[in-house]
């Protein structure tokens, strides 16, 4: 059973201004040096997300850090021996962080990098909705607050997402999705399941436009289209691959193909450049009937994150401000962490056989 739509859209986020980091060779060595030192001094590791900079994913990786999905971030500073993560990324990353290290300092180089899925999905208008429909069990994209995670039954990446949803649908289980409307879609479409979805959106995949898309790949016939799948349906429909961020790198690594069009954020680009040296990466446009833009295809909360603003936090006094930690008052981290915990004994319990989804 499908249900189609039935709750209100919501208003697209307005996004902050672009505002891009700018560094010359000399300013760039410079701050990387000035934030190797105060990491060794705090014992602190980064994790990067593929969509911020290539600075910070270059420095990520120079001080044995991770560059990854949100949850890969979060899982490596769990096993990492460091007593602080600094997470570039939006705020989601780092409580998500937190959530799963709560014994561990969790820091970010801006606070204010929020999400437009988590900013849509606020934990009483959620909390009031699952109140409605108790039939119903709660399935949560991971792009949402600590708050929203605690009311949830279940958290999902895009990666797993219609595993999770195809299991709970074969055990006779309706649902109530957030917040992501097209991922949502998209997963229902898959597996077939009964989904009440929230209708929020990402600023920048809800940009992609099927008509500017068709254009571009007549122009590259022999390009593959890899597309995320909070995407609209119409851009995904024109997909090779649908996949999360690592399953689209994966894609540009694996494929014969020489040219790719790629529906994502365009931070991206640097981890596929360098897992497929020589392949070309084309954006897929977002300009075309309906665009506000020409070219939307970079998140500007990712944009927040910095070297500058990085050591500026290391510099703080600790506890400070300007320190930027995230704190989560404890029961909602506890019932935060459940919801999570449910999806990574699902992933170790699908990946050793215990679990069969059959076709």
């Amino acid at each position: 059973m499908r249900v189609d739509f039935p709750l209100p859209v919501k208003p697209v986020i307005q996004p902050p201004p672009m505002v891009e980091e700018v560094l010359d060779d000399r300013e760039r060595l410079s701050l990387k040096n000035r934030i190797k030192k105060l990491m060794a001094e705090q014992d602190a590791v980064l994790v990067a997300h593929y969509y911020t900079s290539a600075d910070l994913q270059d420095l990520a990786e120079e001080t044995g850090g991770c560059v990854s999905d949100s949850l890969e971030m979060a899982r490596f500073g769990h096993a990492h021996k460091a007593k602080t993560l600094i997470v570039a990324g939006v705020k989601f990353m780092g409580e998500t962080s937190k959530i799963l290290n709560p014994e561990k300092r969790v820091i970010m180089p801006d606070m204010g990098a929020d999400c437009s899925l988590d900013l849509a999905c606020p934990v009483d208008e959620f909390a009031a909705l699952c109140d409605e429909h108790p039939d119903r069990t709660s399935v949560v994209y991971a792009n949402t607050s600590a708050a929203v995670k605690a009311r949830a039954d279940w958290v999902v990446t895009s990666g797993i997402a219609a595993k999770i949803v195809k299991y709970l649908h074969g055990q006779g289980k309706k649902l109530l999705w957030a917040p992501d409307r097209h991922l949502g879609d998209y997963v229902q479409r898959v597996t077939g399941a009964d989904m009440l979805l929230w209708q929020g959106s990402c600023v920048v995949h809800e940009a992609f436009k099927a008509d500017g898309l068709k254009v571009l790949r007549e122009a590259h016939p022999d390009a593959a289209v890899l597309v995320h799948p909070e995407s609209p349906e119409a851009v995904i429909a024109m997909a090779d691959v649908v996949g999360s961020t690592t399953q689209l790198i994966d894609a540009v690594r694996r494929l014969p193909n020489h040219e790719f069009i790629v529906a994502t954020d365009n931070g991206i680009f640097h981890k596929m450049r360098a897992a497929a040296p020589g392949k070309i990466l084309l954006e897929a446009p977002t300009a075309g009937e309906g665009a506000t833009c020409v070219s939307c295809a970079h998140c500007p909360w990712m944009a927040m994150n910095g070297l500058r603003k990085l050591a500026a936090v290391l510099e703080a006094p600790i506890g400070s401000p300007g320190g930027n930690e995230i704190l989560i008052e404890e029961d909602i981290r506890a019932r935060a962490a459940v919801s999570i915990q449910r999806m990574l004994d699902f992933a170790a319990a699908e990946k050793a056989g215990r679990i069969q989804l059959g076709d």
